[in-house]
């Protein structure tokens, strides 16, 4: 193996039936699709094959793949979020069942504990995911909340991998200068972090894979003041719980930082064993080829990160799939 790209994404591929059935969606006439009344990604979003194609230019054998977070579409109820997500899922297995260098992951609407749980239920046994993603931040319930330790259990008990990815900042002084993306998306994923550092879900949940992208937001600078909170006991701060510097460890983190003194705090903060890669595939504020971010490493660094951290956070059955697959 030359290695896996964990962090790609792909739009659904719905079909006229099911595009009419949902409430907010339509198709464009590029073939895109429109989700409350905005179309929603690059015309890459939808080409798979030209995924598969990046995929060869960099050398690299598969990469997971998930919806972006324009489709999370956090805000519809429950009764609306339930039949988006079963489309969500059966869309992105459609995108990529011709290819199966495309490792699909089932989206995971954290935004409805309950609904969440029963979709994992729905899917788990489903052969094409090797794993989940959700909403890190945005509109999701807090990691941390006791709804969402049924699903965590489930994911632990399988040794599946979770991808968390940003959701929308829900401030509005973001609005300007692309601050959404340029800041909310670290924070958002430090957010969901910290509730799984400071509700101990790490500790209590050692087989679940968790993975954060773009290098793991902010905890790189703010473990270091986390654990300053458990010393001195800050109000709501539980004594019991897991040292941070040691709960952080247990997080799998992509390389996606633009800058190689990031990528090595990261080493240093989650452990060499933890950094995989990642493009953000297609989007802009990607990399084209995600080796480039180790570049800066020793070839075995970067050869661990691209294979060994890899595999090992997909799991075994995922692993075993990756291996036929590229066989």
């Amino acid at each position: 193996m030359a290695g896996i790209d964990l962090h790609a994404h792909l739009a659904p591929a719905l079909d006229g039936a099911t595009i009419a059935a949902l409430d907010g969606v339509e198709a464009t006439a590029d073939g895109r699709l429109a989700l409350d009344g905005e179309t929603s990604g690059p015309p890459n979003l939808y080409r798979a094959e030209r995924l598969v194609a990046a995929l060869s230019r960099n050398g690299l054998d598969a990469a997971t793949v998930s919806v972006p977070p324009p489709f999370f579409r956090q805000r519809l109820p429950a009764r609306l979020a339930a039949p988006w997500t079963q489309a969500l899922n059966a869309g992105i297995i459609a995108r990529t069942m011709e290819h199966p260098r495309l490792l699909p992951l089932a989206y995971l609407p954290l935004e409805h504990p309950a609904l969440a749980l029963a979709e994992y239920e729905r899917v788990r046994d489903e052969p094409a995911f090797v794993g989940v993603v959700g909403s890190a931040g945005g509109a999701s319930a807090s990691l941390a909340d006791a709804e969402l330790a049924p699903l965590w259990r489930l994911l632990d008990a399988d040794g599946r991998l979770l991808l968390l990815h940003p959701g929308n900042a829900p401030d509005p002084r973001l609005d300007a200068f692309y601050l959404g993306n340029l800041l909310g998306n670290p924070v958002e994923t430090s957010v969901a972090a910290a509730q799984l550092v400071f509700g101990n879900v790490l500790a209590r949940h050692p087989r679940m894979r968790v993975l954060l992208v773009h290098c793991g937001g902010c905890v790189p600078v703010l473990v270091g003041r986390w654990a300053r909170g458990l010393a001195t006991a800050r109000p709501g701060v539980d004594a019991a719980i897991e040292p941070p510097h040691d709960a952080v460890r247990r997080l799998f983190v992509d390389c996606l930082a633009h800058d190689p003194a990031v990528v090595d705090l990261a080493a240093a903060t989650f452990g060499e064993d933890k950094l995989v890669l990642g493009s953000d595939w297609p989007f802009p504020m990607g990399l084209d080829d995600p080796r480039t971010a180790v570049a800066h490493r020793e070839a075995a660094f970067a050869r661990r990160v691209a294979v060994d951290n890899a595999t090992a956070a997909l799991g075994r059955l995922a692993s075993m799939q990756l291996q036929i697959t590229t066989s």
